[in-house]
Formats: C-alpha cells, sequence, structure tokens
C-alpha cells in the first residue's frame, strides 16, 4: 500500500525517530511522537497496521486476554467508541481494531508498507541511525526505536527434504490472506503449542484426515468464549478507569486475572478440588491463579497438573491418545493456553495424534511426512512451530552500534538490556517490551503502553534539557541482568524447556527472557529510575 506523494516528500530526509514496526507498540508510539511536535515514521514490512495481528491469519487465531483489557486505555474517547463482540477477541477483529486507532488518530500516512528493514546502523560520525531497507531506501534519525514484538519472527525448522513435498506449505505465524482449503485434504500439522491448539479444531471439522504431529504435550485450558454481554460492557465503560487500575496492580497487567492469596496446602483436598473446579468452569488463564505458590513451589504446583490430566482422561475417549496428550512438565513453566473443544477434537475418526518425541521426523518427502518406521501421505503440511520469541526480529536485523558492535555478537550467550528498554554501546536505541521486562508474561498492550510513555515522557526531557543522546550504562544493564536472572530462578517458570528461555530454537542461548517480578514492580523500578535523574543511564 503505497503514497506515491508521501514518499516523495520524505524519502532519505532526516527525521527525529524511525519506528520499526506498526504493531501495537508501533501505532501507540508514533502517535506519542507526533503529540510531541516531533517528525516520525514507522517503517513496516507488511501491507498493513497489525504486527502479530496481520500476520497470525490461521484458523481459529484469537487473544487469550479478556478482550476488554486488550486495547489501548491513553483515549478515553476511543475506549467508549470501540466494540468489542467477544470475550475473547478474534484475529480478524483486533486487526480491524488496529486499522481503527490507525484511522482515528490520522497516522497512516506517517507509516511506510512493504518496507523490511535490513540494517540499523549507528554513525558515530554524525551521531545519528541509518535505517536501510529491502527495497533499497534509506532513513536517517536521531532516535530509532525497535517496536519489532514478542511474537514476530516464526520459527520454521528446516527439515530435510522440505523443498521436495509436492503439496501445499503453511506456517501459522505468516498465513496468506486467502481462504486455505482444508476440505477433503489429508493435512499433517507440526506442533502443540498455542497456534496449533486454536486451529486444530477448526481445520479437523474440515479435513479427511488431520494427523497432528507432536513432540511435547501442553497443558490447555477452556476459554468458554462467549459473546460479550451488553450490561456488563456498560457497567465497565462507565467506570473504565477502574478496571484499569486494577489491572495496573496485578502481576500480570490484567484486571479479571484472580490470584487467589491462600497457598494449596492451607486448605483440604476437597476445597482444592472444588478451586480448581470452579477455575476449569471459568475457563482461561486464570487456572494457574488457583493459588499463589503454584509457580514457586513444585508439590502444590502437582496438584493442579494432575487436576487437569484427569480432566483429559475424562474428556478423550481413547487412553492411549489420553496419556500422550498429558504432559508431565510443571503447568504454567510453558505459557498456559486456552482452547475452544481441542481435546475434544481427538475423539473425531479423522483425527490422529502422532507422537514424535521418541519417533522423530527424519525428512519432509514428496508426498508427506516420514518418521521412523512410517510414511505418511499428505497434501498439505502446516507448520505451527512458533517463534523466535522477543530476540528473534531483533537479530533478523543488521544493528550496528558504536565501535560497529554489532547486536548478534553482543548477545552472542543471551540478551543483555537495561530495563528491557536499552542496551549499552548503542544510544538512542530504545526497544519496546525488550527482554528483561514483563512484556509477553504481562498484558501486553498494558506493557507497551508503559514502556511508550517512558520512552516518549524520556524523549520530551531530553529535548526539554538540550540532551541529545541516552545510553546504558554497563554496570546498570549487568545489574539489572542479574536482578532478572535471580527472580527467574525463584519460580518454577525457568525450570522448563520453553520458548521464554529459547528452547525451541536450535542453538539459540538458554536464557529466561521476560522479567518475572510482575508489571507493578517493574513500573515501580522504571519510575524511581527516571525520578533518581534516570539512574543507570548516561546522557551526552
Amino acid at each position: 500500500m503505497k503514497n506515491p506523494k508521501f514518499q516523495n516528500d520524505f524519502y532519505n530526509k532526516k527525521f527525529d525517530a524511525v519506528i520499526i514496526g506498526a504493531g501495537f507498540s508501533g501505532i501507540y508510539m508514533l502517535y506519542k511522537l507526533k503529540k510531541l511536535g516531533l517528525s516520525a515514521c514507522i517503517i513496516e514490512s507488511g501491507s498493513d497496521v497489525g504486527g502479530t495481528w496481520y500476520w497470525n491469519r490461521y484458523p481459529g487465531a484469537r487473544c487469550d486476554t479478556w478482550s476488554m483489557e486488550y486495547s489501548y486505555q491513553f483515549s478515553e474517547t476511543l475506549q467508549q467508541e470501540w466494540e468489542w463482540s467477544e470475550k475473547y477477541a478474534s484475529q480478524p477483529e483486533i486487526l480491524k481494531y488496529a486499522q481503527h486507532v490507525v484511522n482515528r488518530f490520522n497516522l497512516k500516512k506517517h507509516i511506510f508498507f512493504n518496507k523490511k528493514v535490513t540494517s540499523v546502523v549507528f554513525n558515530e560520525n554524525l551521531q545519528n541511525w541509518n535505517i536501510n531497507t529491502d527495497t533499497n531506501d534509506s532513513f536517517i534519525s536521531d532516535f530509532c526505536i525497535m517496536a519489532t514484538g514478542c511474537l514476530s519472527e516464526i520459527n520454521a525448522p528446516k527439515f530435510q527434504g522440505f523443498d521436495l513435498f509436492q503439496g501445499e506449505i503453511y506456517h501459522t505465524g505468516k498465513w496468506p490472506k486467502y481462504n486455505v482449503i482444508f476440505k477433503n485434504k489429508k493435512i499433517g500439522i507440526i506442533g502443540t503449542g498455542s497456534s496449533a491448539i486454536q486451529a486444530i479444531p477448526i481445520i479437523a471439522n474440515e479435513a479427511k484426515k488431520l494427523f497432528v504431529f507432536q513432540r511435547t504435550p501442553n497443558y490447555t485450558i477452556p476459554a468458554y468464549n462467549t459473546t460479550l454481554d451488553s450490561k456488563l460492557v456498560e457497567t465497565i465503560k462507565s467506570d473504565y478507569k477502574e478496571l484499569r487500575q486494577k489491572a495496573k496492580m496485578t502481576r500480570g497487567g490484567t484486571a479479571i486475572f484472580k490470584l487467589n492469596e491462600e497457598d494449596t496446602f492451607d486448605v483440604t483436598t476437597e476445597e482444592r478440588q472444588r478451586e480448581y473446579e470452579s477455575r476449569w468452569q471459568t475457563g482461561g488463564g486464570g487456572f494457574i491463579g488457583a493459588y499463589q505458590d503454584l509457580l514457586t513451589n513444585e508439590k502444590a504446583n502437582k496438584t493442579a497438573s494432575n487436576f487437569v490430566r484427569s480432566k483429559i482422561f475424562e474428556i478423550v475417549d481413547d487412553k492411549k491418545t489420553a496419556e500422550l496428550l498429558s504432559p508431565t512438565n510443571i503447568i504454567g513453566c510453558k505459557r498456559l493456553c486456552v482452547d475452544t473443544d481441542y481435546y475434544k477434537t481427538f475423539n473425531k475418526p479423522n483425527v490422529n495424534l502422532v507422537d514424535v518425541n521418541k519417533n522423530t521426523i527424519e525428512s519432509i518427502t514428496p508426498n508427506g511426512i516420514k518418521i521412523k518406521n512410517q510414511s505418511f501421505d499428505l497434501d498439505m503440511i502446516i507448520f505451527a512451530t512458533g517463534f523466535d520469541a522477543m530476540t528473534g526480529a531483533l537479530l533478523n536485523i543488521d544493528i550496528q552500534g558504536k565501535n560497529q558492535i554489532s547486536l548478534s555478537s553482543k548477545w552472542k550467550n543471551g540478551p543483555r538490556m537495561y530495563l528491557g528498554l536499552q542496551i549499552e554501546g548503542f544510544p538512542n536505541l530504545f526497544t519496546i517490551t525488550g527482554p528483561g521486562s514483563p512484556s509477553v508474561l504481562s498484558n501486553m498492550i498494558v506493557s507497551i503502553e508503559q514502556h511508550v510513555e517512558w520512552i516518549s515522557d524520556c524523549i520530551k526531557y531530553m529535548n526539554k534539557n538540550n540532551l541529545k543522546q541516552i545510553e546504558a550504562e554497563l554496570e546498570a544493564e549487568n545489574q539489572w541482568v542479574d536482578h532478572v536472572n535471580e527472580v527467574a530462578s525463584k519460580s518454577l517458570r525457568s525450570t522448563c524447556n520453553s520458548w521464554y528461555i529459547g528452547a525451541n530454537v536450535p542453538g539459540k542461548p538458554r536464557v529466561f527472557m521476560p522479567y518475572i517480578g510482575g508489571v507493578p514492580t517493574y513500573k515501580k523500578i522504571c519510575d524511581e529510575i527516571v525520578d533518581n535523574g534516570y539512574q543507570g543511564f548516561r546522557f551526552s
């Protein structure tokens, strides 16, 4: 979607700030910078806004955060005028919301579409950033803000024979815009993470045969998605601020998440079962909040995981299939999924679960998939193998800071940042919800708004005080990385092979990337750093 006039006016000219990515973080960042009166633009590889919600169009894609909270709160008018239709919003509706926001605040004219950033290089002589794209366009800016998203760079495993397959191939993270036909086709889907858990029940309704290739089973809780009650919406909108304030005081940034302040073994077995059953019947990720020690006490966690496993055996008819679908690891260690009829889908006669933990996939063949001693003839293969989370989108760009140091070399043993906001050696380069911030462990919109407001306030402060550059100090960066690791070590979340530590990507350093301390604690730290004169940052 190109605008020739805009291109002629702005190309190869200098901006105060260039934002990379037109997802929810990039959109809000652009809005805030324009409010400051700065010249700013977004460079976006897609043909429209939406970020994750632009690319993830797979069947069944929807948010697992309550829709009334998965939205911006910076504009009361926007909050009041937008109407969500379901408890958990679907991808098409979230995409429409992003488009509405951009049109509502007249931001589209400041966005360059269909341009993938290939390099971001700091010019030490001119003290600015040179940003180049795959369309041979160059941008120069004082500030460069990475709004590339935490779940945007797909993890595409390289199976032997991949290019030989004669059927259709798709990845859930880069789903096409056209309607993919499943009817009367034999389909294989590789992966059983969140995307697969949402897509499998939809595909199974149409496919002639669906083979689900599972390496590791995941815990998933029913969503019980419904249309939103108009009276409930009216009540919330009568005092939206109250809901938002409650959300900001919770670890995950969502008011609907109810954390029981009791410990697991403070109650009787019967009371505990009733609580788990109530949480199961309510549905959603709030199940893990049944007791406050579920993610710190392994024995307590086992009571919750055993309950979910018992539910799987209740739902799935074939006991061998139920056994394969039952995770054995810590519940909540990996991202807790939310589903609609996932386990029930395996009762369908056209659905087969294939265990590729012991019998791994050997190759993709011209006709399908080959595992040890067995081949599957397929018309379509779907890779639901997730993302190179948090760092993938950043490391996929050639980012060079002072002294020509590349980000890839600085992060060769894992990401190192101060607050998830800045990197030592990369002045005036900010990341929104980067490694070392709550990000993926929270309501993303809450964390995005907090970061964007911190960055825009910082730039405003710099302009007011005639400061040209800000850079994280090495000591502060090291101390923050140590703190993030220390806090993570106290939680069971850091004990299994999840994408939180990069375990899904071969060769990626095993580092727990998000900050587990919670939204209120993190925000308090960020605010105190500002109150102390931006402690840990160096201005020039």
